[in-house]
């Protein structure tokens, strides 16, 4: 039996928000509300995304601060939200304060950086000030593998290359069988970048090429030691360099970790192994891991090597699905009590 649980995506017209539509429209519980656009409300989702008419036709982008007006007490929603980091807090703020004069409950997904903190005074520090501080104690933050059920009635989702790092360091910190340092190097597909055109983006740079940027600066790594320490009770010392990919789509993570000196290979797999014995997207491989493999995907797939006390791990995910989308929907099932595998089951199409 199926629900049809109305769902809403708040900025939805980047490559997250494409995302979601796509995946609440083959999804057999959510059924879409709203895909709200200040900047497009009123035009055609299909002018925007090109591939989503078959499914959603002639279905428009909603107006901010209308959509609401449509729905009544004692309703349900589901709500995810794909605006930008520092503008998401204060939109999914008017938005509960709308539900609530209407008598509409509400669980929230943010896929934006701005409820992945526990604190105020952490997001600050790297994002500066938060849209609506009052809010924290609402939401909860982590991957839903590292994760029981959901305790606050919103959740802020992991970013993409946080994704990838925590599904490598967390079973290696919970098993507590290395110093807990560890140095990772992810390369990300351009979609990472956002819809909005910028230099490190444009396709005559990024074409057959590879580089490395904000080397032991990038904003996500204090994400990861917080929400690794959040999945642990340990906070790993974390050394990060990304790297801009020649692709589109996903993101090949390498971490590199010394064990401690009375562990080896057999203590690694089993701490892989339980960790992600009940998580059926994500698959530890023997083998190298290939982006092939999970782009446009809801699979995570991970390869372990040990060899004296050195330890790597590479972590490939789809960042617009497992790393933000598909992630969210994730929670959201769980937030639903649904199969969190609902929607999301399809394999990677592989020749992509």
């Amino acid at each position: 039996m199926s629900r049809q649980i109305p769902t809403a995506v708040l900025g939805a017209t980047g490559y997250v928000g494409g995302e979601l539509l796509r995946l609440i429209a083959a999804h057999p519980d959510f059924e879409l509300a709203a895909a709200v656009s200040g900047s497009r409300s009123g035009k055609r989702i299909a002018e925007t995304f090109g591939h989503l008419e078959p499914a959603l036709g002639d279905t428009a982008f909603a107006a901010p601060g209308r959509w609401l007006e449509t729905f009544s007490t004692g309703q349900t929603l589901a709500v995810f939200s794909a605006a930008p980091h520092g503008a998401s807090a204060a939109l999914i703020a008017e938005t509960l304060a709308a539900a609530h004069l209407r008598g509409v409950d509400l669980h929230v997904v943010d896929a934006s950086a701005d409820f992945r903190f526990a604190e105020r005074e952490a997001y600050e520090a790297i994002y500066g000030t938060h849209g609506a501080p009052d809010l924290f104690a609402d939401f909860s933050a982590g991957l839903p593998e590292h994760s029981g059920r959901p305790t606050t009635p919103h959740i802020g989702n992991p970013g993409c290359f946080a994704t990838a790092m925590l599904l490598a360091i967390v079973p290696v910190l919970r098993a507590g069988i290395s110093s807990g340092e560890f140095q990772a190097a992810g390369i990300t597909g351009s979609t990472g970048s956002g819809r909005e055109p910028q230099a490190g983006t444009h396709h005559p740079v990024r074409h057959s090429n590879l580089y490395a940027y904000k080397a032991l600066e990038h904003r996500h790594a204090p994400e990861v030691a917080a929400m690794a320490a959040l999945a642990t009770g340990q906070t790993p010392i974390l050394h990060f360099v990304p790297h801009s990919g020649p692709f589109a789509r996903g993101i090949h993570m390498t971490v590199f970790c010394t064990l401690d000196p009375a562990s080896g290979e057999r203590e690694v797999l089993e701490a892989f192994n339980a960790c992600y014995a009940d998580s059926p997207f994500v698959h530890v491989v023997n083998g190298t891991p290939r982006l092939k493999d999970v782009v446009a995907s809801n699979h995570a797939q991970i390869g372990i090597a040990v060899r004296d006390r050195q330890v790597v791990v590479t972590s490939v995910i789809d960042n617009l699905v497992k790393g933000a989308a598909g992630g969210a929907v994730q929670w959201m099932n769980r937030l639903f009590d649904l199969p969190e595998t609902r929607g999301l089951e399809a394999a990677a199409p592989a020749w992509t």
